[in-house]
């Protein structure tokens, strides 16, 4: 069994211990969690700092296989722990043990998928022009081009997903896979959780003959260590999953630095659902039932959670809407992850209802007492023509609630379309000829979210290689990205290129016999061709 020591994990060393502790709450009943957690000091995040940037001049170079390796290894090591870490994780979370148990594996197979990624290595994106030395009026130089790592990348674990989202997941995974060592800055919600995470990483790093500094692990209860990881010179990226003013702080220090570098991060999101009228005529109730259940998954602390809905009016709109409100009068209190985020719930929802722009709000039975952090799901309702004047509305509320808007027409639920801000998701339930009608709202959308869903429900976020979870500000700081999902290695990497170089010297990825089998583009042409024949 492993032993959580309490303090950060920088390189193969430990952090310094101090009399300063924070400590992991179970959400259930309030108790406190030990051991005790020291926060990482400014020399430990230096430290850090300095033990990745000596780590890149020999991670940076590691090949696929050695990448796939070390991320297999990961896998392994943290699948040896799955009792103890989903154990740990309830206690911290309050998360039932099956969604934990299947975020572990999500997690472990996360890991895998980016190793076979990098061992198969096409995803450097190879580019060869052959040199024309006869071409008039000027020769044309031989030019070869390919994905490299930027450097050490930092890390912010996420309250919502304690593994899939935090120490091992996506952002680390993806940057491991591209050669890039990781600074994590754990999240206070999990430490436990993170730190049982952190040695599975380490070891790994040990057993694959690595670097230290491939891997450091920074914990905080405030916001001091991370600040100085956005800031500090040798960091060279950053992937985060927060809140939007917290994400916003950080991404104006990366750019505000004297050398800016890319910052990485998902904000904000509120995941609009529109119900079309053929969908709505034929199942309005079954479309209520399925919402319900998806923005009240989790007690609603997904970031695609949907959490504005649009119908037509009519008689079928009241349907679905009586639907909503019967469910959410028989809804069980939800419990939150945290007192920041219980708090920010109930302001919001305060908020909300003293909003004049409302008509109505639905709210489940007050929660128990018994239990400090739970909260009642909460349904607000409005029209096109409010939501249009109180655009405030379409803001994000981290939480088991949801807002129906019922327009009058097609014109009126376009205007509100082309004024959204930017979304991880948009949904649409309809018929085939409710696609073939509102082909100008698709058409509006794509410019609006970064995945866009035929007949289902956002929650639930398949790792594979065609998804993409990122949007437009302010769902994401860059909607050109994705943060799931294989393409998400192409954020922590930049490509070079190589002129006039002799093969001998050139990466193995760029040789002309392809030693690697991967896919390249010679001459603008797809090939995994072994060699590089000479311009006719």
């Amino acid at each position: 069994m492993a032993r959580l020591m309490g303090r950060s994990l920088v390189g193969f060393s430990d952090g310094e211990e101090t009399s300063e502790r924070f400590y992991g709450i179970n959400p259930a009943n309030g108790q406190r969690l030990l051991p005790g957690y020291s926060p990482a000091k400014a020399a430990d995040v230096e430290h850090a700092a300095q033990l990745a940037a000596q780590a890149f001049s020999v991670y940076g170079r590691t090949s696929g296989r050695e990448r796939g390796a070390f991320l297999r290894a990961m896998a392994a090591n943290i699948e040896s722990l799955t009792r103890e870490l989903v154990e740990r994780a309830h206690h911290e979370t309050a998360l039932p043990l099956a969604r934990l148990q299947g975020e572990t594996a999500r997690t472990c197979s996360q890991l895998r998928l980016f190793a076979q990624v990098a061992e198969e290595g096409s995803w450097r994106g190879a580019r060869i022009d052959r040199a024309d030395p006869d071409r008039k009026p000027a020769p044309k130089p031989d030019l070869r081009s390919m994905l490299r790592p930027l450097g050490p990348v930092a890390v912010f674990g996420a309250s919502n997903f304690p593994l899939a989202f935090s120490v091992a997941g996506g952002d680390t995974a993806s940057a491991f896979a591209a050669g890039n060592p990781v600074i994590v800055k754990a999240h206070p919600a999990h430490p436990g959780t993170s730190e049982l995470v952190g040695q599975a990483i380490r070891a790994g790093v040990r057993e694959c003959g690595l670097p230290e500094g491939v891997f450091s692990l920074l914990f905080d209860r405030a916001t001091q260590v991370g600040v100085s990881l956005v800031t500090h010179p040798l960091v060279k990226a950053v992937g985060f999953t927060g809140s939007r003013p917290a994400g916003r702080a950080l991404m104006d220090l990366a750019a505000a630095r004297p050398e800016p570098i890319p910052f990485f991060g998902e904000m904000s999101s509120t995941n609009p659902v529109f119900v079309l009228p053929g969908a709505l005529r034929e199942r309005a109730e079954t479309i209520a039932t399925g919402l319900h259940a998806s923005y009240t998954l989790g007690a609603g602390q997904f970031c695609t959670k949907p959490g504005m809905v649009f119908v037509s009016q009519g008689a079928d709109a009241q349907s679905l809407a009586r639907k909503l409100r019967e469910l959410i009068l028989g809804s069980a209190p939800f419990q939150l992850l945290t007192p920041g985020i219980r708090s920010s719930y109930l302001s919001a929802v305060a908020g909300r209802k003293v909003n004049a722009s409302v008509q109505s709000a639905t709210e489940a039975p007050t929660p128990a007492a018994e239990s400090g952090l739970s909260v009642g799901s909460v349904l607000f309702e409005t029209d096109a023509a409010s939501f249009l004047k109180s655009f405030q509305l379409e803001g994000e509320i981290f939480g088991p609630t949801t807002l129906l808007v019922q327009h009058s027409n097609r014109s009126e639920l376009l205007e509100i379309a082309r004024k959204l801000e930017g979304h991880l998701t948009a949904t649409m339930h309809g018929t085939e000829q409710d696609l073939n009608d509102f082909g100008d709202l698709v058409a509006i959308l794509e410019s609006k979210v970064g995945r866009l869903i035929f007949n289902g429900f956002p929650t639930g976020v398949e790792v594979s290689h065609a998804m993409v979870h990122g949007g437009p500000y302010p769902a994401t700081s860059d909607g050109r990205s994705t943060s799931v999902g294989t393409q998400a290695i192409f954020r922590f990497a930049r490509p070079v290129c190589y002129q006039g170089f002799p093969d001998d010297a050139l990466p193995e990825e760029l040789k002309d016999a392809n030693p690697l089998g991967i896919w390249r583009m010679i001459d603008g042409q797809m090939t995994r061709d072994a060699n590089v024949p000479a311009l006719a």
